[in-house]
Parts: C-alpha cells; structure tokens; sequence
C-alpha cells in the first residue's frame, strides 16, 4: 500500500490544519501487552489448569503452539503522524490491514 509522505491534517495542539509527516508507528510485542489479553501464556495456563465447560473465556483449551496462534497473513497498521510545526506526533490505529506500506 502506497500512502503519500506527508498530509494535511488537523493538530490539537496547534489549533490547526499543519502539514504532518507520516511513519509507521512501532507495534506492541506479546510480552509488553497486558498480562490477561486474549493470547497471554498466563491466560493460557489458566484456561488449562480450570479445563472445559461452562467457565466463559476460561472454558477453552490452552493455546498448543505458539507459532500460529491467532496468525493472520497481514496486519493492521498503526501510522504516526508528526507535526511540521510544534513537531508533536500523534498516533491513530487505521482501520485496513496492509502487508507492506510505502511511503511516497
């Protein structure tokens, strides 16, 4: 996906429409994401220890194998958008998923 290098975009801080640069925003890692989220291994070891049946999120399987756990082919992206002006950068969470972005 090809997105132009920067844009026009309204800055909170400025109180203004400034020119923004656009990045790709670094993603969270598993590890550093909340211990009880949907693919935590301590979830996982909890869903184990309680079994199956009637128990909600904890009434499923532990997750096997790690490797393909929830794996999707692409992911969505996170841009960061930096302002021209008071260089203040905020960071939106698109809605579309992408396998490769480029900025043009």
């Amino acid at each position: 996906m090809k997105l132009p290098k920067s844009t026009k975009k309204y800055c909170k801080k400025c109180k203004k429409y400034t020119p923004h640069k656009l990045a790709e925003a670094k993603r969270k890692t598993p590890s550093s994401t909340h211990p009880m989220g949907y693919g935590s291994k301590k979830r996982a070891k909890k869903r184990g220890v309680l079994g199956t049946g009637n128990k909600g999120k904890y009434s499923k399987p532990p997750i096997k194998k790690w490797k393909m756990a929830g794996k999707k082919q692409s992911k969505n992206i996170d841009l960061r958008f930096k302002c021209g002006e008071c260089k203040k950068s905020q960071i939106t969470t698109q809605g579309w998923r992408a396998k490769k972005v480029e900025f043009a």
